[in-house]
């Protein structure tokens, strides 16, 4: 995908702070210093119980094909410090020219359900390339993992009625729209409206007509004829350009047109007005005529809660047409997620566990090489922990603590079911995972989202899933704050 959307080279994708950082390493001898990094987020988006990780073939495509070219470090050599000499030395843009990624990627699968403080990502290698990747990867698995639940909570809203992706025309440029329209069909959409999209990934692409076609014509009838002519075998006829239910009334006479010449309505469209109303009019209408299996669609600044509220009504909507509060998330801006440090490693020494601390506990980082441990019960996830493969395998009788609320504490008995979430997704700056279709990503997570309990699916206070810090970790994280607010407080004084 990126590289039909852009030119091979995307290392300058990044914040200019990375690229000063790597700098600065470089000149101070640590280059060969190996880092462990993590991406999480702090909080489910939308208030809701749950995110759909998201991304990753994205991000392994990045890793891929990562390098600088001649006009990146060209660029690079002319950037100047505020004395007006050369910000960066030849000797670091040599470095650069020759940089490979020689990092460990470890990875939740896309589709996987997710939570606040786990590593959905996990980056260890040379500082330098962990470094360069922090900016890239945040905007990639920020953006899709969002769009991913999104698209989730909406499908679940809908309660297995379709869901089409019809945001194109309000992202954030093409490969915002492109991006959304992959990780919406991750989230459980049927199709996108994005024609771009599915010719790159493979998404079923589907459509209707415009209000302008109606409006080009005297009559709509006729503009309604017009179209059945021409598309015989994918005629949805938008019927609110003037009076909804004369278009249907009149898209019904096209329909019977239609079926005399082999064909049949696939649906009618109301894109304003009471949909609920007007949807089961159009469906009585649709019936009495003869046409039980034309749908109903409906568009029009959807979203999980409105459609849940139209279902409530008793709309007799058949597909959802959801586009504007699906590619932009309304009304979350951004994940949040963010790329902390959690292990050094000094050449020829072992690894060092790293923490940053904050007066915000939410804040606090979690040291360590970081893992995921899933349990689960009758087919149900139970809770998550997270651990530290510095510190060994757990324990089988574990104890999970809150990352944040320190009070709320959970025993797992031994021998209940588990997984690890992490996979080994990139060696040496190989990939070595199995990729999945973008079908089977979409699959995974219909299959993973059922393996939550209801209270989590819910839109309002939806129930929190436990997750936790492994007893030993959670004692390690207090350690290393309390060594560093010492160590603060002795530098202060």
């Amino acid at each position: 995908m990126l590289g039909a959307l852009y030119r091979p080279s995307l290392a300058l994708a990044t914040d200019f702070y990375q690229l000063t950082m790597a700098a600065a390493a470089f000149e101070s001898g640590m280059a060969g210093y190996e880092a462990a990094f993590t991406v999480s987020f702090r909080r489910n988006p939308f208030r809701g119980g749950f995110a759909v990780a998201a991304g990753l073939e994205t991000a392994l495509e990045l890793v891929e094909q990562f390098r600088f070219d001649e006009d990146d470090l060209a660029w690079l050599a002319a950037q100047e410090d505020a004395r007006g000499a050369p910000l960066f030395s030849p000797a670091f843009l040599e470095y650069l020219r020759g940089l490979e990624l020689a990092i460990d990627l470890d990875a939740v699968p896309e589709g996987t359900p997710v939570f606040p403080y786990e590593p959905l990502l996990r980056v260890r290698g040379p500082i330098v390339a962990c470094m360069l990747l922090e900016t890239p990867l945040l905007t990639v698995v920020n953006f899709q993992t969002l769009v991913a639940t999104k698209a989730a909570r909406v499908c679940q809203a809908a309660r297995g009625a379709p869901v089409l992706e019809f945001g194109m025309r309000r992202a954030q440029g093409f490969d915002g729209a492109v991006s959304a329209a992959r990780a919406a069909y991750v989230g459980g959409v049927a199709a996108t409206s994005n024609a771009l999209a599915g010719r790159l990934l493979g998404i079923p692409a589907k459509g209707t007509h415009a209000h302008s076609w109606v409006m080009l014509f005297d009559d709509e009838r006729e503009a309604f004829e017009a179209y059945a002519r021409a598309m015989p075998g994918n005629c949805i006829l938008l019927v609110d350009t003037y009076d909804s239910l004369e278009g249907v009334r009149r898209a019904i006479e096209v329909g019977r047109w239609l079926r005399e010449n082999g064909a049949e309505l696939l649906g009618v469209r109301l894109d304003s007005g009471d949909l609920a109303w007007l949807s089961q009019q159009a469906r009585r209408m649709l019936d009495d005529a003869g046409f039980p299996k034309a749908q109903v669609y409906a568009s029009n600044e959807l979203d999980e809660h409105i459609v849940e509220s139209l279902i409530d009504q008793d709309a007799a909507i058949g597909v959802w047409g959801v586009g504007t509060r699906l590619v932009t998330c309304m009304p979350d801006a951004a994940l949040g997620g963010v790329y902390k440090l959690g292990a050094v490693r000094p050449p020829g020494k072992g690894w060092v566990q790293r923490v940053k601390i904050s007066e915000q506990a939410a804040k606090t980082s979690i040291p360590g090489l970081l893992q995921i441990r899933r349990f689960r019960r009758d087919g149900k996830i139970l809770a998550d922990m997270i651990w530290d493969e510095l510190q060994g395998p757990p324990p089988q009788q574990a104890t999970i603590i809150d990352p944040v609320d320190h009070t709320r504490r959970r025993e797992i008995p031994a021998g209940t079911a588990s997984e690890d979430l992490l996979v080994p997704a990139v060696r040496a700056g190989r990939v070595v995972y199995a990729r999945p279709t973008l079908a089977e990503i979409r699959a995974r997570s219909q299959a993973e989202l059922s393996g939550l309990h209801a209270g989590v699916r819910r839109f309002v206070n939806p129930h929190q899933l436990p997750v936790g810090l492994e007893r030993r970790l959670f004692d390690l994280r207090t350690n290393l704050v309390l060594e560093a607010r010492g160590l603060a407080s002795r530098e202060g004084g």
